[in-house]
């Protein structure tokens, strides 16, 4: 039987490199301005985009060295070398007290911002847990006790982000609000949100925001989240609001989208198309529980087997785990074990899920897997080793699953991030 992993990678290196920054960033660059460029990143992409923006504004521009200063805040294990901006290595998906010292520096920072500069932020997704600055009143370990409440809920990224914009200093557009003395405020984003929302890629900094006080109070009910007073009485006071539609902060603002999970799962479905494969493109949007995800796209692969099709179903977007059990693992490796445990007895049937960060679930470790494969190899070895997919479901341990049999997807750090990548190869 032919083996599909070279192609499953190949396929997922593919979306990868549609979003990179060393390739897409430099082309929506701005002229230099009169004053200074002060280039503030944030996400797991942070530090690759100022590195890009290093080479085109002091080589390619020439611009004195003295003229770009900036901080770029992004994941630890994320950092690449930069000569002018500042790179600062940070908690994700927790924040940790080197994410603080960040939003601080860079919230100081964007203040400095004369009538003369370009106020250049560059965002990737990670940015809301990279750029961590609790409203007044809470404590950062309150903030940390929230994040983690939210990561374990189940709640898709964009109410956790309506959470996190009103416990906030930076984001919700108040990034934008201290850097409103800037000539410009120029945001190129690379999205990792289902439909691309603005305000809600690192929590939307520099962007007005739509959500309010009230909104985080429902998610926080219907969650039935556990906060502390603290936060209770934050996401009552008024002054917690986020910046709205019409603030004075965004007359000089403008905000471009630079790469999309779009392009990226358009250029899997491209190379699936040339190998040879009817593609089955589900789009980069899907949200939703990971093994509910993966039971329905196992019914669509099944059915395709049944008709005898040569198939690629290719998808997108952001799942999420309830996570009720104490083990490892992240939304990539509990779709590809409930497929696992699925399509066990069809070794015609291969698949790949993974996060285009390179890093799948809360451990927060850049060694940490970003997802894992399936194939004919997998069920051979579960079944030698009398391994019970559901048994580690049911405990949200599908790290330990895929360890025992050798199929975790591991690229490292990809410096960027525009969602899941999945792929199931129907032969």
């Amino acid at each position: 039987m032919t083996d599909r992993r070279p192609l499953l990678r190949a396929l997922y290196d593919a979306a990868v490199a549609a979003a990179h920054p060393n390739t897409i960033l430099a082309p929506h660059l701005r002229a230099a301005p009169k004053g200074r460029v002060i280039c503030l990143a944030a996400g797991k992409g942070a530090a690759a985009m100022a590195a890009a923006a290093e080479r085109h504004y002091l080589d390619m521009l020439k611009l004195a060295p003295e003229r770009l200063v900036g901080i770029a805040t992004t994941r630890h294990g994320y950092g690449v070398p930069t000569r002018r901006i500042r790179v600062v290595e940070a908690g994700h998906p927790v924040p940790d007290e080197a994410g603080l010292k960040g939003a601080a520096d860079t919230l100081a920072l964007a203040g400095e911002a004369g009538p003369d500069d370009l106020l250049l932020v560059l965002l990737t997704g990670g940015g809301s847990a990279n750029w961590i600055a609790p409203a007044d009143g809470i404590s950062f370990a309150q903030k940390q006790a929230v994040n983690k409440a939210l990561l374990r809920s189940g709640a898709p990224i964009g109410e956790m982000n309506v959470v996190r914009k009103h416990l906030s200093r930076i984001k919700g557009g108040r990034l934008a609000r201290a850097g409103r003395n800037a000539a410009e405020i120029v945001t190129l984003a690379i999205s990792d949100v289902p439909h691309d929302d603005p305000s809600a890629i690192a929590s939307g900094p520099t962007v007005p925001d739509t959500t309010t006080l009230a909104d985080a109070r429902a998610i926080v009910a219907k969650y039935k989240l556990t906060i502390d007073d603290a936060v209770a009485r934050a996401l009552d006071d008024p002054a917690n609001e986020s910046a709205k539609p019409g603030d004075a902060a965004f007359a000089r603002a403008s905000f471009e989208l630079i790469a999309r999970p779009k392009q990226s799962l358009d250029a899997a479905v491209k190379l699936a198309k040339d190998a040879g494969y009817e593609t089955i493109d589900l789009g980069a949007d899907l949200e939703g529980e990971a093994r509910e995800v993966a039971a329905d796209h196992a019914r669509l692969a099944l059915a395709a087997r049944a008709q005898g099709k040569r198939v690629a179903i290719l998808s997108g977007g952001e799942l999420t785990v309830t996570v009720r059990g104490n083990g490892r693992g992240g939304p990539n490796q509990e779709y590809a074990l409930a497929l696992a445990s699925l399509l066990k007895d069809t070794p015609d049937i291969a698949a790949l899920a993974g996060d285009t960060d390179g890093a799948d679930g809360g451990a927060g470790h850049p060694t940490d897997p970003a997802g894992a494969l399936i194939d004919a190899a997998t069920f051979a070895r579960m079944k030698a080793q009398g391994l019970q997919p559901q048994a580690y479901l049911d405990n949200n341990d599908a790290t330990t699953f895929f360890e025992a049999t050798g199929d975790l997807l591991q690229p490292g750090p990809t410096l960027t991030n525009v969602n899941d990548i999945r792929v199931i190869l129907v032969d």
